[in-house]
C-alpha cells in the first residue's frame, strides 16, 4: 500500500508540475505534427544506392544536416547514456536513437593499436628553429617549420585515411513505431518537451478518440520507456520496427515473444553494441515477425528500449592492447536493465525517474518580470514574434531553463561528457565528428554545471580530462620535450590528444587546449569546496598541467616568457606570444599555485610557477584602444570573427575586469565593438558572458537578444550552423553570470542586469565558496538576498558600489536587505 501510495503521488506531482510548467512557460512545443521524410537520412533518400559492399561510411559530415525537422524540431531526451529525439508523426512515431559511447576508430581500428597511438610527430628539437625564425623576423620560416612538423599523423576525415583511426560518435539508428493512423481528420495536435519533468509527449484527435503517447530516458533504469495510451480501449494497433546504424554488421531476432534484439559491431574497429526491445501490452496481443513486434487491440502499450556499447573508459590504456577500451558485454547490461524495468514497470519507473531529475532541475528557479502576460503560443511561434522585436520574458526563462535540462540530459555522473551536439545525433558521420572540441566547445558546455548549481553533471569532465594526461604526456614529450600532459584541438573518447595530419596552424595548433581543460578542475573544487576531489583527482592533473605550461614557454634572452609557437584559435597567424596562449597559462599557474597553497604541498613547484607567472609576456593594448590579439599590433577593427580568443582573461578566466584592471576591461570592451553583436551561435553565446563581466548589463542583453534570433533554431537547440549545442550551454552561463558573478573574489549581486528585466527573482545560483545564492529586484533595484553558507568561511559581497563581509557558518542561511544609503545590511 505505501508503494502504491508513493506512485500515485508521483503521478500527481507529474501532472501537477505539467500544468504548472504549461502556465510557468517550461514546456518546448509545437501544434503540427512533422513528417517522416528525413528518415534513415544517411541513404539521403536514396536506399537503393547503397549495399553490404558500399556503405555511406562519410553520411552527414558536411555542415547540412540532410533532415532539417529532426534539426530544428524534435524534442531531445537523455539521461547521459542513452539519447533520443521525438518526432512525433502521426502515422508513425519516429525517434533516432543514441547512445553516446558508440564510437568509430580507436586502437581496435583494423592495423591495430601501433597504428593508433603512432599520431605525435617527434617535433621538439624543431622549436628552437622556429624561435630563431621569430628573433630575426622571418615570419615566413617560422609558419613554414610550424606547418609541416606541428601538425599529426591522423587525418580528421575517413575520406582522408582508409582506416580511420579518430573516429567520429555515430548513430545507434532509428526506431518507428506504426500507428495505421492518419493525418486525415487530426486535431488538437501537440508534441511537447516538459523541462521540470523531463517528459515528451505527443498527442491528437482522430475519429473520436484521444490518443497520447509519453516518453522518457530513466538515468537511474538506464531504460527508454515509450507509453501510447488512448481514451477508448483496444485502440493501439501498431508495428515497432528498428533500422539500424547502416556502417555496422549485425543482425536483429525475437527476444521472447514480446521483443527483439539487435546485435551488432561497427565495421570500423568492431565496437559491439546491443540495441534491446520490449512491449508490454494491456490488453491485446503482441507477436514478433520477422524482426518486428506486432500490438494488436491493446488498450495500451509500453516500450522499453535499452542500448549498450561494449566501451570501458581507460584512464591508464596500454599502448599496445588493441582492447584498452574494451570491458562491457552489451548482451548481459541491456538485459540485465530490461529485466529490471519490465519487473519494476510504467509507474515505478516514472517515480524513479521524476524522483531523480526533478530535484537536480528545480534547483534553480529564475522569473523575470512576472507581472507580464504568460506567451502560451507554441515555441517555433513564440520564436518568430520574439525576432520580430516583441518581448517575451517567458521565452528567455524558458531559453535559460532549456539549457540546464540539456546537461542534465547529456551529462550526468559515470557518463561520458556531453559532446558537439551533446548525445544528439542522425547519422553514421557529423559535422566536426561530433567530437570533443578543445579550444572552446567542450569548456563551454561546462560554463554554466557549477554556478546553475548541476556540479554532478561536471564530473564527466572530470572524467574526460583524466583520460587525456596519460596519452597527453606523450604528445607533451613528442612536440614540446616538456614534463607532464596536454592535449590537441580535437578529442574523441580513446584517448587521442595529438595535433591532427592538416597542416593548416590556425586551427589544428592548440598547446592550450590541455591547460584550459585542466581550469575547470580548479573551478570544481572553487565552487564545491571538496578537498579531497582537489588532493586525489584535480591537483595531479592541474601540476601536470602547469608543468607542461611552463615547459612549453619560451624563455627569452630579454627575460620575457612567451608562448612560441602559438595562434589565437582559428584565426590568424603562428605567432611568437598569442595573448590567448598567454591568457591560459596565466589563469593555469593561478590555479595551481592557489591549490598548492590549500593542500600545502609543492612549495618548490609553486615557486617556479610563480617565477614563469613574473617573466610572462603581459597583456597588451593597441593602436585602437584594443587588447592585442598577437605580439604585433595587427589587428583588424573591421574584423568579425566568431572567436574572442584574446579576451579569454575576461571570460572564461578571471585576470581582467572592470573593478581590478579597468584600462584593460576597456580595451576588452573595444574589441567587442570590433566583433559585433553578430556571429554563429556559440560567438554569441560567449560574448554575452564577456560583456556581463564587462558589466555593460544592456549590451549583454542585446547579445542574448541576438542569440535567440539569430542564433535558435524552432526547438531551441543552438545553431553554428548546424546545430552546435555549446551555444546553448553558453547562453544559460551567459544569464546566470548578469545575475551573479564570484571569480574576483566576492560574491558581486545583480553586475549586470539589464533594464529590460525591471522585476525578478532567481534561487538556487551558486557562487564560489559553495555559497548558494537567492536574488530577489524591483525596479532595477536589488531588493533582497540569501546567502547559504554550505561550507562556511569568510563571504564578501558587492552589489553597486557597497561591500558586506559575512563570518559565515556552514549549514546556516543568511537574509540580505539594500538600503540606497546604507548598502547591505543583514536582517
Amino acid at each position: 500500500m505505501k508503494k502504491s501510495s508513493l506512485i500515485l503521488g508521483a503521478v500527481l506531482l507529474l501532472s501537477s508540475t505539467t500544468i504548472r510548467a504549461q502556465l510557468s512557460n517550461l514546456v518546448v512545443w509545437f501544434d503540427t505534427p512533422s513528417t517522416l521524410n528525413g528518415r534513415t537520412a544517411w541513404y539521403g533518400g536514396h536506399p537503393d544506392m547503397w549495399s553490404q559492399e558500399n556503405k555511406p561510411t562519410t553520411a552527414g559530415d558536411g555542415i547540412h544536416n540532410p533532415d532539417q525537422e529532426w534539426e530544428s524540431r524534435s524534442l531531445p531526451i537523455g539521461n547521459g547514456n542513452l539519447g533520443a529525439n521525438i518526432m512525433g508523426s502521426v502515422s508513425a512515431e519516429r525517434f533516432t536513437l543514441n547512445e553516446k559511447s558508440l564510437w568509430r576508430g580507436g586502437p581496435n581500428v583494423k592495423q591495430g593499436p601501433a597504428y593508433y597511438w603512432n599520431v605525435n610527430k617527434q617535433s621538439a628539437h624543431v622549436l628552437k628553429d622556429i624561435r630563431d625564425a621569430f628573433t630575426r623576423g622571418d615570419q615566413k620560416t617560422a609558419e613554414e617549420l610550424t606547418a609541416k612538423n606541428f601538425n599529426g599523423l591522423a587525418a580528421y576525415s575517413a575520406n582522408e585515411e582508409e582506416d580511420f583511426r579518430f573516429g567520429n560518435f555515430t548513430t545507434m539508428g532509428e526506431c518507428y513505431i506504426e500507428t495505421g493512423l492518419s493525418e486525415v481528420g487530426m486535431t488538437h495536435y501537440r508534441r511537447e518537451l516538459s523541462l521540470d519533468s523531463a517528459l515528451a509527449k505527443v498527442s491528437f484527435t482522430k475519429d473520436g478518440t484521444h490518443y497520447q503517447r509519453t516518453s522518457f530516458i530513466s538515468y537511474p533504469a538506464n531504460i527508454m520507456v515509450v507509453k501510447l495510451k488512448a481514451d477508448k480501449p483496444g485502440m493501439q494497433n501498431l508495428l515497432f520496427s528498428y533500422a539500424p546504424n547502416p556502417v555496422a554488421t549485425g543482425h536483429i531476432q525475437a527476444d521472447g515473444t514480446d521483443g527483439v534484439v539487435y546485435q551488432a559491431a561497427l565495421d570500423n574497429n568492431g565496437m559491439r553494441f546491443t540495441v534491446r526491445i520490449k512491449a508490454v501490452a494491456k490488453g491485446g496481443k503482441v507477436s514478433v515477425t520477422d524482426g518486428k513486434i506486432r500490438v494488436n487491440g491493446a488498450d495500451e502499450v509500453t516500450f522499453y528500449i535499452a542500448g549498450d556499447t561494449d566501451y570501458q573508459m581507460n584512464f591508464d590504456p596500454d599502448f599496445t592492447n588493441r582492447k584498452a577500451y574494451v570491458g562491457v558485454d552489451p548482451d548481459a547490461t541491456t538485459q540485465q536493465w530490461m529485466q529490471a524495468a519490465i519487473a519494476k514497470g510504467y509507474d515505478e519507473l516514472l517515480r524513479e525517474h521524476a524522483a531523480d531529475y526533478m530535484p537536480l532541475f528545480n534547483r534553480v528557479q529564475l522569473t523575470l518580470n512576472p507581472d507580464k502576460a504568460v506567451n502560451l503560443l507554441p515555441t517555433n511561434l513564440r520564436l518568430q514574434n520574439y525576432r520580430k522585436g516583441k518581448a517575451d520574458f517567458g521565452l528567455e526563462e524558458l531559453y535559460y531553463q532549456f539549457g540546464r535540462y540539456l546537461l542534465i540530459a547529456s551529462s550526468r555522473p559515470g557518463t561520458l561528457p556531453a559532446n558537439l551536439q551533446g548525445i544528439w545525433h542522425n547519422n553514421v558521420d557529423g559535422p566536426w565528428r561530433v567530437d570533443y572540441h578543445n579550444n572552446i566547445n567542450i569548456q563551454m558546455n561546462y560554463w554554466p554545471s557549477l554556478q546553475a548549481n548541476l556540479a554532478e553533471c561536471a564530473q564527466p569532465l572530470t572524467d574526460f580530462i583524466k583520460t587525456q594526461a596519460k596519452p597527453g604526456a606523450v604528445t607533451a614529450k613528442a612536440y614540446y620535450n616538456a614534463r607532464g600532459w596536454t592535449s590537441s584541438i580535437s578529442a574523441n573518447i580513446f584517448g587521442f590528444t595529438a595535433p591532427l595530419s592538416d597542416e593548416q596552424m590556425q586551427w589544428n595548433l592548440c598547446p592550450m587546449a590541455g591547460p584550459w581543460l585542466a581550469t575547470h578542475l580548479w573551478e570544481y573544487y572553487d565552487f564545491t569546496r571538496d578537498k579531497n576531489f582537489l588532493r586525489t583527482t584535480g591537483y595531479p592533473l592541474m601540476k601536470g598541467s602547469a608543468d607542461f605550461a611552463v615547459d612549453y614557454l619560451w624563455k627569452r634572452a630579454d627575460g620575457v616568457y612567451t608562448a612560441a609557437p602559438s595562434t589565437s584559435p582559428e584565426h590568424g597567424p603562428v605567432d611568437q606570444g598569442a595573448t590567448f596562449s598567454h591568457a591560459v597559462i596565466r589563469e593555469i599557474l593561478t590555479d595551481a599555485i592557489a591549490a598548492s597553497k590549500v593542500l600545502g604541498v609543492d612549495a618548490k613547484a609553486r615557486q617556479e610557477w610563480e617565477n614563469a607567472l613574473r617573466h610572462l609576456a603581459p597583456y597588451r593594448i593597441g593602436r585602437y584602444g584594443q587588447i592585442m590579439e598577437w605580439s604585433t599590433d595587427i589587428d583588424d577593427p573591421d574584423d568579425h570573427h566568431r572567436h574572442v580568443n584574446h579576451l579569454f582573461g575576461l571570460h572564461p578566466g578571471h585576470t581582467i575586469s572592470p573593478i581590478t584592471t579597468p584600462e584593460l576591461a576597456k580595451a576588452a570592451k573595444v574589441v567587442l565593438k570590433h566583433r559585433g553583436d553578430g556571429a554563429t551561435g556559440w560567438s554569441m553565446g560567449w560574448k554575452l558572458n564577456q560583456w556581463a563581466r564587462l558589466h555593460d548589463g544592456n549590451h549583454a542583453y542585446t547579445l542574448y537578444r541576438n542569440l535567440l534570433k539569430n542564433g535558435t533554431l524552432d526547438n531551441l537547440w543552438d545553431t553554428h550552423a548546424p546545430f552546435q549545442i555549446d551555444g546553448n550551454f553558453g547562453g544559460t552561463a551567459g544569464i546566470t553570470e548578469m545575475l551573479l558573478q564570484s571569480q574576483m573574489g566576492f560574491i558581486h549581486l545583480l553586475p549586470a542586469l539589464p533594464d529590460a528585466w525591471s522585476t525578478g527573482s532567481v534561487s538556487g545560483l551558486m557562487a564560489r565558496g559553495n555559497f548558494e545564492v537567492g536574488l530577489n529586484w524591483t525596479n532595477g533595484l536589488l531588493s533582497e538576498a540569501t546567502i547559504k553558507a554550505k561550507s562556511g568561511g569568510k563571504c564578501t559581497l558587492r552589489y553597486g558600489s557597497h561591500t558586506l563581509s559575512l563570518n559565515t557558518r556552514a549549514g546556516k542561511t543568511y537574509t540580505l536587505a539594500y538600503d540606497k544609503e546604507k548598502g547591505l545590511k543583514v536582517k
